[in-house]
């Protein structure tokens, strides 16, 4: 799927695009439900570029260190709630190939709470989904790991005593 900046854009300042939320507690999380919670990810996805249309479908985990996974379809690895910065990076001529990003939003994930990281372009998704429902567990599995683990830095927590 290709598209121009321009209507990348509109369609996402206008919310014209599939949306889907998923909630669990982590107390929940087993390796089953992730697969099966994956798997509708990608296939949400598959047919929104089916459609040619764009997707945001989110896994929010609720619990001691909440953390919320997201797939969005984009020409650029930014996140929907910053569209307005795309022009920056791109021109109102061209089409661009519409890939599916892997967001992690968490304030445990890293400093800034936030990391995007490319899952594939739509026409690899299309071609293997299944293979691309795995590369998603794999992932929030990975994410899910680093934010059991994170530490704070300690300038931040000695702030915050103070």
């Amino acid at each position: 799927m290709k598209i121009k900046q321009e209507e990348i854009t509109k369609k996402i300042e206008e919310q014209d695009y599939l949306q889907d939320l998923e909630t669990l507690k982590y107390s929940e999380i087993t390796k089953t439900k992730l697969r099966n919670i994956a798997s509708k990810m990608i296939s949400e996805a598959v047919q929104a570029f089916k459609h040619d249309s764009l997707i945001q479908t989110q896994l929010a985990i609720s619990g001691r260190r909440p953390m919320t996974f997201a797939l969005e379809s984009n020409i650029i690895n930014l996140p929907f709630a910053n569209y307005k910065k795309i022009s920056n990076f791109c021109n109102d001529e061209d089409e661009y190939e519409v890939n599916i990003y892997f967001e992690t939003i968490s304030e445990y994930v890293n400093v800034s709470h936030f990391r995007i990281d490319i899952l594939g372009s739509s026409d690899e998704i299309i071609a293997d989904p299944d293979k691309y429902s795995q590369l998603l567990v794999q992932a929030i599995e990975e994410k899910i790991e680093v934010i059991r683990n994170y530490q704070k830095s300690e300038t931040k927590t000695k702030k915050a005593k103070k």
